[in-house]
């Protein structure tokens, strides 16, 4: 979670001491202003991590640190700040503001966790978004949205003499007719019963733990909160549900469980449709971009005869009131609230869209419905299958 008051008074507090051109006297100032651990070269709380480095620029070629230590700090802010004469140049060095791993990275696999990464790595620019402080608020958005695991499959593409595990979809004539019919298909079924009883389903699964959402909610990972709710809608009553469920009413530890990463979180078959739903949950009042989807997944699986796939966003406000919204991957509106983030299209991969918080708010706080526009929606697969 970004709390921006407190980074707000940390960014203003080594700002003020610009000039002061000595890292350790300045941890240590850091440290102690803001009642900081330290382990080994990283300070941290629960709100924040800062790594000081000497720099003769704000460009530092240093080596920074292990990508395995990132990993321990990738769920709030990670600062790294560079110690020039005259400045404290501060960024954000979250995963997702990774270009590639540098140091010892031959061996950096997804279930291998190698390597360690130079101020050189650090995006200096994020989707035209310059990475400085005045931007930390709307670059860790994006961030938020995105998992550890996703910037790892990134990294190890983007990494040098590494290949990557995946390939890209390879649209054929055949499939790419079949995809851009998933827009009439897609409209077909908002029109059917088939949508109703999908619609329905969902609300009435969702009703029957509105609790537990409440109480989920206010967990802080953006990722494990998503991940929570969503297997308390689509588990059909197992006894790790059950866990789950005790654990959030005691305040106890969640137990440990995985969600496979697949294209949508709730597949439902008709007889004319196969029906894959993705559940993204929306917190009214914090800022996210939450991630969309694997953009090859989306066009193999839409490259399928009767392929739907559908967005069910779930918001909440502060008052614990939950407003669904099932709508089409061709929405107008969510079409124009998805972003792709350049750094994300590697050699062997389309990358992954990702949503605009705000795009998904206004679409929360209309009234129910899908609305496509079939020549934009067309536009908008000819940019996926093209990139």
């Amino acid at each position: 979670m970004y709390r921006r008051d407190v980074i707000n008074k940390l960014i203003a507090y080594v700002e003020n001491l610009n000039g002061i051109g000595d890292k350790e006297k300045l941890s240590l100032m850091v440290k102690k202003e803001f009642d900081l651990a330290q382990d080994r070269k990283v300070f941290h709380s629960h709100d924040f991590a800062i790594r000081f480095s000497k720099s003769k620029s704000r460009r530092m070629s240093n080596t920074v640190l292990s990508l395995s230590a990132l990993q321990k700090y990738d769920d709030e802010p990670f600062i790294v700040c560079a110690v020039t004469p005259n400045e404290n140049h501060m960024m954000l060095a979250n995963s997702t503001f990774l270009k590639k791993i540098s140091h010892s990275s031959q061996e950096l696999r997804i279930d291998h966790i190698r390597g360690s990464f130079n101020g050189s790595d650090i995006m200096l620019k994020f989707d035209s978004i310059e990475n400085e402080p005045r931007n930390f608020q709307q670059l860790y958005a994006y961030h938020a949205g995105l998992s550890f695991r996703d910037n790892l499959e990134r990294l190890v593409e983007s990494t040098d003499e590494i290949a990557g595990r995946n390939s890209k979809f390879a649209v054929m004539p055949n499939n790419e007719e079949n995809i851009l019919a998933s827009i009439d298909r897609t409209q077909q079924f908002l029109d059917s019963n088939e949508y109703d009883d999908l619609k329905n389903d969902i609300e009435r699964r969702i009703l029957s733990v509105q609790e537990e959402i409440a109480i989920a909610a206010l967990i802080d990972n953006v990722n494990m909160r998503g991940r929570v709710i969503e297997y308390l809608i689509t588990d059909d009553g197992s006894i790790l549900k059950d866990k789950i469920i005790d654990a959030l009413h005691t305040g106890s530890p969640l137990p440990e469980f995985k969600t496979e990463d697949k294209l949508g979180d709730y597949l439902k078959r008709y007889p004319s449709y196969v029906v894959e739903t993705d559940i993204k949950t929306k917190v009214l009042s914090l800022d996210s971009n939450p991630k969309a989807y694997n953009i090859d997944k989306l066009l193999e699986f839409l490259s399928t005869q009767k392929s739907v796939y559908m967005i069910c966003l779930l918001g909440m406000n502060d008052n614990g009131k939950i407003i669904v919204r099932l709508v089409s991957v061709f929405d107008n509106r969510l079409i124009r609230g998805t972003n792709f983030q350049r750094h994300w299209a590697g050699r062997n991969s389309r990358g992954v869209a990702q949503f605009n918080g705000k795009a998904l708010a206004s679409i929360l706080e209309q009234e129910s419905g899908s609305y496509i526009n079939c020549d934009e929606a067309k536009g908008f697969l000819r940019q996926l299958i093209d990139r």
